[in-house]
């Protein structure tokens, strides 16, 4: 299996379990967070787009390394995934240190 792609599913699980099992910040389930991610496809799909573009690209991908599918546009639906995993696991880690300074707070 592609080495992108297989990494980036890896990263998306990593991010998606962490979330479930230690952070447990409740994000997946804001109005926020999806607000969030909306605003970071608004902005991922016309620069992601204009970067891989097959008739004139700045970054070339090996075939090798992805699974092909490029969508829309041309972007690799691996460049998607990856930016979930990293901007996910930003929000996360920024909310549970909120959360965590709180509690400190608190006490």
């Amino acid at each position: 299996m592609p080495e992108y792609t297989v990494l980036t599913v890896i990263g998306v699980v990593a991010v998606v379990l962490l979330e479930l099992l230690w952070a447990r910040t409740g994000i997946f389930r804001t109005a926020r967070y999806w607000i969030a991610m909306a605003i970071v496809l608004s902005f991922q799909i016309p620069v992601d787009g204009w970067l891989t573009k097959l008739s004139n690209p700045v970054v070339l991908y090996n075939p090798r390394d992805f699974s092909g599918v490029r969508f829309p546009w041309d972007i690799p639906v691996e460049d998607f995934g990856f930016g979930f995993a990293m901007v996910t696991l930003t929000l996360m880690l920024w909310r549970r240190a909120e959360i965590r300074q709180a509690d400190h707070d608190h006490r």
